[in-house]
């Protein structure tokens, strides 16, 4: 019998199944082939390449900015270099103080669009800016515009008032303002620019190009402790003397380096829209003018240096010369034959036309080009002014030019010319830049070293005993000379209107500055005894100006018992105000009195010293080689004039 077994323990044939995940056909993507393989490959390593690429740079710049800031030395200058300032560039006096800057300011403009009460704002922005009146600044702000100007260059107070305001529409721009901390003392010098920085005028103009760059300061050479003194002392004449103008200028005959350079009445360059025409004119370097008898100073330096004559020669300044319906006459004549430095000292316009006609028209142009008085200055500004004289230069013009009447010139031309007598016989052209060393020109030579050595001793003598005797500043050896002219009016001259000018240079026994001082139309006053000439006008300027410069400059005083400080002509000519000055005899040289049917002009009789040995002139100049002469050293004074035909002949003062 078969027993049935219950199983219920057996496990089941068959094994359960894992769940299958469900696969996506859309997402199934074929193996690459060789192909696609290599292009992913080739990005996966420009990837990489770039990557490292950047990496490197980073490196780099890190570590240069870590030797930058932290490694002193050169990485400054260049770290400067590379990274210009945008601004303006300053202009600095020689020692380093600031004549221009640029400062950064908030312009006012705004979007008439979104201003909704134009006349209200107006009104608000007219109690904080006076200069824009409300009924002009409302129709600015209701024009169909989207930006108009309303103010430039306003001052942290202004603009903070402004913002206080809260009117919408109303916006600033940060720009640049020039300012000129010195003020009025320097403006024909800096001269100034316009609201977008632009040089209109003086160095500002000239240097614009090298300005705007911005990379570095402009140093001047000017001395603005030397151009305060000469401001003030200009000024100080103008204002006792009631003179409408004035000029004046220092330079340094060594270099050519102009240290002050003033023009008066002057402007706030600032604020240039507000001078007269008169203010912004340049007197020193744009005004031309006739100088007068500071032109002795060329004419004589002529004589001597052609050969014409020597110290020891003379003319006789008894009559006046006669000129068609004009004569040339001497202010305070001495009326007597006149030695060469008697002529200068005395300012003897007669004794000067004389010398002039000796050595003739072709000599004079000859010489004054090489002085530069023919030609514009090339200082560094453009307002120069061109020097006239005549085209067809006769032989009345050679005369009166020598006592500087028709030909005029700008005074910038004058001080070089001045230079090139005292320093030696080397004219240096001005310049308003700082100079090294190295950078100084070697000028050019005009007249012999000797002839610069014997006028310098003629400066001195004028100084000393001459017509500028207030030009005097004990100890500094100052020597110089005077000159008032007739101001032209028309085609003629005018009777009470003249320029005072005194040119200068010191000291005599080594010159280094030059100085000329030009008043213009100076009236008389109590305390100069009805006068208004040079001498008390323009020679005072100088001496005050010397003694106030002369310490700052390092110069030591000489004493008057110095052998430096001796001029052997002072023993040979009177005092110009003495009695002894109008005795009928010179005593610089006694010469033989001329055969009686001899055309040239007398000269005073022989007279001996002690009896048998003729007054011999030996004269030594400060350092320089004895000058000597004897009787026949004496000029043959040209044959007596012819009548010349000629219009507004000038009557010189001095």
């Amino acid at each position: 019998m078969i027993r049935l077994r219950s199983n219920s323990n057996t496990q089941p044939s068959y094994k359960a199944q894992r769940a299958q995940p469900v696969i996506n056909p859309i997402a199934l993507q074929p193996e690459p082939d060789g192909l696609q393989r290599r292009a992913l490959e080739v990005s996966h390593n420009r990837l990489m390449l770039g990557l490292g690429l950047f990496a490197v740079a980073f490196v780099v710049i890190a570590v240069r900015l870590a030797a930058v800031t932290l490694i002193p030395g050169d990485h400054e200058t260049m770290r400067v270099a590379v990274a210009p300032s945008a601004d303006r560039a300053d202009i600095l006096d020689r020692n380093g103080v600031v004549l221009a800057t640029s400062l950064t300011t908030a312009s006012l403009y705004a979007n008439p669009h979104q201003i909704r009460e134009p006349d209200a704002v107006a009104a608000q922005l007219a109690e904080i800016l006076p200069d824009m009146p409300a009924s002009p600044t409302a129709a600015k702000l209701s024009a169909d515009k989207s930006f108009i100007w309303l103010k430039r260059n306003l001052t942290p107070k202004q603009q903070q008032a402004v913002n206080r305001l809260g009117v919408p529409g109303l916006y600033f721009q940060y720009e640049t303002k020039r300012v000129y901390p010195q003020g009025n003392l320097t403006a024909h010098v800096v001269g100034f620019a316009d609201v977008d920085s632009r040089g209109l005028a003086g160095v500002e103009r000239s240097f614009d190009d090298v300005l705007a760059g911005g990379q570095r300061p402009l140093q001047l050479s000017i001395d603005v402790r030397i151009q305060h003194i000469l401001h003030e002392e200009i000024s100080r004449a103008m204002t006792d003397f009631t003179a409408i103008g004035g000029a004046g200028m220092v330079m340094d005959i060594q270099t050519g380096e102009l240290l002050a350079l003033v023009s008066l009445p002057d402007f706030d360059p600032a604020r240039p829209g507000e001078a007269t025409d008169d203010a912004r004119f340049n007197r020193a370097t744009l005004g031309t003018y006739e100088m007068g008898s500071t032109f002795k100073l060329f004419n004589t330096a002529i004589g001597l240096d052609s050969g014409t004559t020597t110290l020891a020669g003379g003319f006789d300044a008894t009559h006046s010369i006669k000129i068609g319906r004009f004569s040339i006459d001497d202010y305070h004549g001495k009326h007597r034959w006149l030695s060469i430095p008697e002529i200068f000292t005395y300012s003897s316009n007669i004794g000067s036309a004389k010398l002039a006609d000796a050595f003739g028209a072709e000599v004079q142009k000859t010489y004054l080009q090489r002085f530069g008085l023919l030609t514009k200055s090339p200082v560094e500004l453009a307002e120069i002014g061109e020097p006239q004289y005549p085209k067809n230069w006769r032989r009345v013009n050679t005369m009166t030019i020598s006592y500087g009447h028709g030909l005029s010139v700008a005074p910038i031309q004058v001080v070089s010319a001045v230079g090139a007598i005292a320093n030696g016989g080397t004219l240096r052209q001005p310049t308003l830049l700082k100079r090294a060393a190295h950078e100084v020109e070697t000028g050019t030579r005009v007249i012999s070293e000797q002839t610069s050595a014997q006028m310098r001793q003629l400066m001195r003598l004028v100084v000393q005993v001459g017509t500028g005797k207030k030009a005097n500043a004990p100890g500094y050896l100052v020597g110089g000379k005077t000159g008032t002219a007739d101001k032209q009016e028309g085609r003629g001259y005018s009777e009470n209107a003249r320029m005072a000018a005194f040119v200068a240079a010191f000291p005599m026994s080594a010159p280094r500055y030059a100085v000329v001082v030009l008043i213009d139309e100076p009236k008389p006053n109590a305390h100069s005894y009805g006068y208004a000439t040079a001498g008390w006008v323009a020679a005072p300027v100088v001496g005050a100006l010397v003694q106030r410069m002369a310490p700052l400059m390092g110069i030591s005083p000489i004493p008057d018992d110095s052998p430096l400080a001796q001029n052997p002509l002072v023993a040979m000519v009177a005092d110009y105000d003495s009695a002894a000055s109008k005795k009928a005899k010179s005593n610089v040289i006694q010469a033989a009195a001329p055969a009686p049917d001899s055309s040239t002009t007398e000269s005073p009789a022989t007279e001996t010293n002690d009896g048998n040995a003729p007054l011999v002139f030996k004269a030594k100049p400060f350092g320089a080689t004895p000058v000597s002469a004897t009787n026949n050293d004496v000029t043959t004074p040209p044959a007596p004039e012819a009548p010349l035909e000629t219009e507004g002949m000038p009557l010189a003062v001095e």
